[in-house]
């Protein structure tokens, strides 16, 4: 599943832009902290995300979300540096897993699992996930532009990124 299905209002994300504010977003009571600056991009090309964060400074619950994504880095990247979902798998390469190296290579297209890091050693039939969650900006299949934030593939079209309010309710505040 691509996004939460409780919620009926995705927020459209452009390249390059601050996610959409909802009215609930905005701080009506003092209850949010000032939004945080943007982090780093999560890839140099070929397209990424950074986030922003805020606190809830009631001490309970605020409404609307604590964190917001912008994409970033989108130019095209030089052919020589390969897949982004492989570099991640790559970098087991000299970490040994159950005793032995490997060279790992990227399982794509996982429809139960898009964005988790799950690699298969080269010459077997070995299938590891590596990593619950790939980095932030990795594609969720090889044909879509849809990408994986914290762990969540969100629906990309003609370079925009539609959020899902629910999403990230896993997340706590900071």
């Amino acid at each position: 599943m691509r996004c939460c299905l409780q919620d009926s209002s995705p927020t459209l994300l452009r390249p390059g832009t601050a996610s959409r504010m909802t009215r609930s977003d905005e701080d009506g009571n003092g209850g949010w902290d000032a939004w945080g600056g943007w982090s780093e991009c999560s890839r140099t090309c070929g397209g990424g995300a950074s986030y922003s964060l805020r606190r809830c400074l009631n001490g309970e619950s605020c409404d609307g979300r604590n964190i917001r994504y912008q994409t970033c880095s989108n130019t095209d990247c030089p052919a020589e540096s390969g897949d982004f979902r492989a570099q991640q798998c790559s970098a087991h390469n000299d970490l040994k897993y159950q005793g032995h190296t490997y060279e790992w290579v990227p399982v794509t297209d996982d429809p139960h699992a898009p964005c988790a890091l799950r690699c298969q050693a080269r010459g077997t039939a070995l299938v590891v996930e590596l990593a619950p969650k790939v980095l932030d900006g990795t594609r969720c299949t090889a044909s879509s532009l849809d990408m994986c934030l914290s762990g969540v593939c969100q629906v990309s079209t003609r370079g925009f990124i539609y959020i899902c309010l629910l999403c990230l309710c896993s997340l706590t505040c900071v």
